[in-house]
């Protein structure tokens, strides 16, 4: 923290000579506004201000919208998905902070319910990963699409870049509504220009090695095997945020 001055009047000796505080004080001030002159002037040069340099400099901003696959239910915070994530984008030197938005239970329609909170304004990157639960509920795929619909056109209206994690429904579904909810992720992407993770849980699902007792939820062992596999779609989002 910087040091608090008090309202003294005792001066700091310099040689043999006093100065008074004030006078530092004033000498401190006109260091750093030639020390901000040059910075001002470097970044001139290369195109920049302060602003835009300080902009550059933070993080990329990822938030990962989804259920409890997202949330990492059963799972330790540091095990779950997002954090998963990010540590591999890190390991393979990128500047990323990722934000864990997963809420589990939610629906499609949750999800979008608490869009405005759940992603801040400073967001440059967005996975949405919704629909699970809609389909294990019978959910009319028509609902699920809309909410879907909605979260991508607000993401697009903010110029968020989006990588849209699809799911597909349970053969026990129906071959009927399989067909109808399947479609729902390409489609959507297509129409909204979102990059497409056709099936979150690829190389996951159904593999009792990898998944809770519940049989549902990734282990620790089962989200190292999503974040290897979707690695290369989010590493392709980075570089159309960072654009």
């Amino acid at each position: 923290m910087d040091p608090t001055y008090g309202h003294s009047t005792r001066g700091v000796h310099v040689g043999r000579l006093q100065a008074p505080v004030s006078a530092k004080r004033g000498w401190g001030k006109a260091l750093r506004a030639f020390a901000l002159a040059g910075l001002s002037a470097i970044l001139g040069l290369a195109g920049l201000t302060p602003f835009s340099a300080a902009a550059i400099a933070r993080p990329l901003l990822i938030v990962a919208l989804g259920d409890s696959l997202t949330a990492g239910l059963g799972l330790p915070a540091e095990e779950s998905f997002p954090a998963a994530l990010e540590k591999a984008l890190r390991a393979k030197g990128y500047d990323v902070r990722i934000v864990n938005a997963g809420v589990s239970g939610d629906t499609a329609a949750d999800g979008l319910a608490r869009f405005e909170w759940a992603v801040p304004d400073d967001t440059d990157a967005a996975i949405v990963e919704l629909g699970a639960n809609d389909m294990l509920r019978g959910l009319d795929p028509a609902a699920t699409k809309k909410s879907l619909e909605e979260i991508l056109g607000k993401l697009k209206a903010r110029h968020i870049a989006v990588l849209l994690a699809g799911m597909r429904a349970a053969p026990n579904m129906g071959l009927d509504y399989q067909a109808r909810f399947d479609a729902i992720y390409a489609d959507l992407a297509r129409e909204y220009g979102a990059r497409l993770y056709p099936f979150f849980l690829d190389g996951v699902a159904a593999d009792p090695k990898l998944n809770q007792k519940d049989g549902m939820h990734p282990t620790k062992e089962g989200v190292a095997v999503i974040v290897s596999k979707i690695l290369p779609a989010v590493e392709a989002l980075v570089g159309e945020a960072k654009r």
